[in-house]
């Protein structure tokens, strides 16, 4: 599905990513781990065309897209979740949530599926509330929904539990497994938190210092070689 080669990135002399290579296949759940500032945002950007790639290239089902803008990548079907949520503070719950269709015509970019309010049940309840005036944890689910209205056949998770309660968490953590299990959709969830990630990973990168020092399958996140790199 999603299929990174050897990509580099620099901003101004810095070598911000070097020869960056991995995959997500669909029904699969790889977790990007790495400390603060080692470049995974960055990548996360660099496959949504918010930043550009150097060199190397990005492949989403069989189609290059390395050149493309945001907007033609979510058109291909590829949805993120930023670090920060990233949610209009002044529109409300359900203007918010008709943005994650704006890929869409007619009354397909109108009509917010009931599926949406069965996994986050308190978006129903707010749908008139402002986006600001939410809570950060509502905001996370606000910002998870809109992603998924977007019908992605991937969706890129930057950090969804950074800043959230333990609840809520449950909650995110709730409906990413259900997404995995559903096995039409494929997952690149960065993460600091490794319970979270472990719990829900297929396979699983390290970066540290903007490249790939670890990969495997989800039974070996636990390694020592994994951890050294993490602040676990």
């Amino acid at each position: 599905m999603l299929q990174v080669d050897n990509l580099n990135q620099y901003y101004g002399s810095s070598h911000t990513l070097r020869g960056i290579s991995l995959s997500v296949e669909k029904g699969q759940c790889m977790a990007l781990l790495g400390r603060n500032g080692v470049g995974k945002t960055t990548l996360l950007k660099c496959l949504m065309g918010v930043l550009p790639v150097a060199q190397g290239s990005v492949t989403f089902n069989g189609r290059d897209i390395t050149k493309l803008k945001p907007h033609q990548r979510a058109g291909q079907g590829m949805a993120y979740v930023p670090q920060g949520r990233e949610i209009f503070a002044r529109l409300t719950v359900e203007e918010n949530l008709l943005m994650g269709m704006a890929t869409k015509s007619g009354k397909k970019a109108s009509v917010i599926r009931e599926e949406v309010y069965e996994l986050f049940p308190v978006l129903k309840e707010m749908l008139q509330r402002r986006g600001g005036d939410l809570s950060g944890g509502q905001q996370q689910q606000l910002a998870i929904a809109r992603a998924l209205l977007a019908d992605p056949q991937l969706i890129i998770f930057d950090e969804p539990t950074e800043g959230i309660q333990p609840s809520i968490i449950k909650d995110i953590e709730r409906v990413i497994r259900l997404l995995r299990q559903r096995g039409d959709i494929g997952i690149l969830l960065c993460e600091q938190y490794f319970d979270f990630a472990h719990a829900l990973a297929d396979k699983f990168v390290v970066l540290s210092r903007g490249e790939v020092v670890a990969s495997g399958t989800q039974d070996q996140m636990g390694g020592d070689d994994v951890k050294r790199h993490l602040a676990v």
